[in-house]
């Protein structure tokens, strides 16, 4: 099949027309390798066009997937910096910025600046689709394909255009004040530089935002696994690119494994045929295209060049024969007597291997948080479920609290039991959430308004606060993007304060997102100080008591984390990764940045390992694997290292149990 030529083909490989081309899903499905194979594909075949390859995912892997590509002429690299594009920012507008403030307010230069001067988590979306906006107006490129971050942050991403209006609404309403007394006392305004900056603003996010929306012109290509976590993940995805009006046409499902004698992939093969088959129904409206599982990883010139070649339509899955693989004896394994529910019958050990093939030191019950992290889609939420579980019942006495931080949740469907924003208890001992980060920052903005109400409405109804009434309304909407995560944090440190659970087990977002957030306790400390010295400074004008109590609890919470983190006898976190060459780079580049904030690596588990075997496909996976391994105990020979074999989705409390056992001694 030539993709070029072969209607047979998805879009967004034919489309010519294309100006923004997005590549998304839950972590580790393959994005990266999806988007660096179009980006080459579509630059070697459209010489005289310009393209532009651009990872908006604060983890990057562009360089790594490339490896030792030298990207052609007419492809640039981009691996964007969010804190350089923000010093941009700054540079270029903080004076025009500065300057509507001054004009609409009574704040002072100095809270002004402190306001500006903010740079807080969340900025990466923001920064990124400012940096795509610009070189859509002006066309310094032909076609931008993006390599996002997870879902989560990518649905927050393309959901900028909101957030900026809001911001531009709030910075106009800082200038109303300006017009209206120029107009009372000269009888006319005419719009200035001022005016004029914030109209180009608007229209370069309308631009883009009428671009997002044209199906000639954009396309987003959800990449998934024929897994049930992934299937799900891709689900809400769609739903969140529905809302927004997004364009997708095809949906691409990676490493599919083929029919075969191998026990291994026949398993494989035949239990993502059944998620095929479930998903299929739901979105019939899509073209759904299959990349086959590879035996060795897709990075450099040749995998690249080749990626695209194990493409092929998924014509109705659920029609697939489902022909269960046979056991030693030659009786059928069925679903029933399958390793996921069955352990004692698993296909993919032989009796002298177990799921690890050693065992790590359970966490002491004098631990206070615990946290999972690595690369997405490397089995974070399962290891930090095993462990919450292990400990909840090693632990009886001691209160287990599991939440998760992640925008895109997956404690729910690891655990087979509805979990949501409020706290669920799971078995004695163990109470799991998932919160509801955008809620909790929405529900600190109703309150600060309803207080602000209740403020206004007691003054001196001959004071007129016309202007200024609606600057101190709007001051949340100037806040940055992103604090979303921080009100998790701070939500669950409120627990802690609370002594309401002795054992807090964090589900954290991918690489990244994660490394921002640890560092976020510092920065947020700079928004509450700007806050705090609003209060005290005119606290004759802006009286809000029930608000800045709550800031403070949530400043005094902060520092409790800032000191948890750093205290090695309470506090750890557990890197979790797979044996890939990308997963080895972006587990060292999180271990490098606990060890500068001072946090604890107790140990690495390296999961989903392929088990050896005479299968052509799975050997070679294995010889690729232990290579990465070699690296590992190279890299980091004083950290206990947890090999942990693949051993089919890991779902529902019996699995997640058994996980537990086998993962501690």
């Amino acid at each position: 099949m030539n993709p070029e030529t072969h209607k047979d083909s998805p879009l967004f490989l034919r489309n010519n027309h294309l100006r923004l081309l997005f590549f998304g899903g839950k972590g580790g499905v393959g994005k990266t390798t999806c988007a660096t194979a179009t980006a080459l594909r579509l630059a070697e075949r459209t010489a005289e066009a310009s393209f532009l390859i651009v990872s908006t995912d604060p983890a990057h892997s562009l360089a790594d997937s490339l490896a030792d590509i030298t990207p052609p002429h007419n492809l640039k690299v981009i691996e964007l910096d969010a804190g350089k594009s923000l010093a941009a920012f700054k540079e270029n507008h903080t004076q025009k910025l500065r300057e509507i403030a001054s004009r609409g307010t009574f704040f002072d230069g100095e809270d002004i600046n402190g306001i500006l001067d903010l740079s807080l988590p969340g900025m990466d979306e923001l920064m990124a689709f400012l940096e795509i906006a610009g070189w859509v107006e002006n066309e310094t490129y032909d076609c931008i394909v993006v390599d996002t971050a997870p879902t989560g942050h990518t649905l927050r991403l393309l959901a900028m255009p909101l957030l900026i209006k809001r911001w531009l609404d709030a910075l106009d309403a800082l200038l109303a004040k300006h017009r209206y007394m120029k107009k009372l006392f000269r009888g006319s305004y005419q719009p200035d530089e001022l005016d004029k900056f914030l109209s180009g603003l608007a229209g370069s996010v309308k631009q883009m935002e009428a671009l997002l929306q044209d199906p000639k012109r954009c396309c987003f290509v959800p990449v998934m696994l024929a897994e049930a976590l992934s299937v799900t993940e891709t689900l809400r995805l769609l739903a969140g690119l529905k809302q927004s009006k997004i364009p997708v046409t095809d949906i691409v499902v990676n490493r599919l494994y083929p029919e075969s004698v191998c026990m291994v992939c026949s398993d494989r093969h035949i239990r993502q045929m059944g998620e095929l088959a479930q998903l299929e129904e739901k979105i019939s409206v899509y073209s759904l295209w299959g990349v086959s599982q590879y035996p060795q990883e897709i990075r450099g010139a040749a995998p690249l060049e080749m990626f695209w070649q194990g493409l092929f339509p998924l014509k109705n899955p659920k029609s697939t024969p489902v022909e269960y693989p046979k056991d030693s004896t030659g009786q059928a394994i069925n679903n029933q007597q399958s390793p996921i529910n069955n352990p004692e019958r698993s296909i993919f050990f032989n009796q002298q291997s177990t799921i690890a093939n050693q065992q790590s030191k359970l966490p002491a019950p004098e631990k206070r948080l615990l946290v999972f992290a690595g690369k997405g889609g490397v089995g974070k939420t399962t290891l930090a479920c095993a462990t919450a579980v292990r400990m909840a019942r090693t632990f009886p006495d001691k209160g287990v609290f599991l939440f998760s931080t992640d925008p895109a949740h997956s404690l729910s469907d690891c655990l087979g039991k509805r979990i949501g924003p409020e706290p669920t208890e799971l078995i004695p001992g163990l109470t799991a959430m998932e919160i509801d980060a955008q809620a909790e920052f929405d529900g600190l903005k109703k309150k600060y308004a309803a207080e602000l109400e209740r403020f206004l409405v007691a003054l001196s109804p001959d004071l007129d606060l016309t202007f200024d009434r609606e600057v101190m309304e709007r001051v949340m909407d100037l806040s940055p993007p992103g604090l979303d995560e921080v009100m998790a944090l701070t939500l669950a440190m409120g627990f802690l304060a609370a002594d309401q659970y002795q054992v807090f087990v964090l589900d954290s977002a991918p690489t990244g997102h994660l490394i921002r957030l640890l560092e976020t306790p510092e920065l947020i400390q700079q928004w509450l100080k700007m806050f705090f010295n609003l209060f005290l400074k005119y606290k004759r004008v802006f009286r809000l008591p029930g608000i800045s109590e709550q800031m403070i609890r949530i400043s005094k919470d902060l520092k409790r984390l800032r000191a948890l983190l750093k205290d090695s006898d309470r506090s750890a976190l557990y890197a979790v990764t797979i044996l890939t060459e990308m997963a080895f780079q972006e587990t060292t580049d999180l271990v490098d940045a606990c060890r500068r904030m001072g946090i604890n690596v107790p140990a690495l588990f390296l999961n989903l390992a392929t088990p050896d075997s005479e299968c052509p496909l799975c050997s070679a996976r294995y010889r690729n694997e232990e290579q990465i391994r070699e690296k590992f105990k190279h890299a980091f020979p004083e950290k206990p290292q947890v090999l942990v074999h693949y051993m089919g989705e890991t779902r529902g409390m019996q699995r997640i149990q058994a996980l537990g056992e086998a993962l501690y001694d």
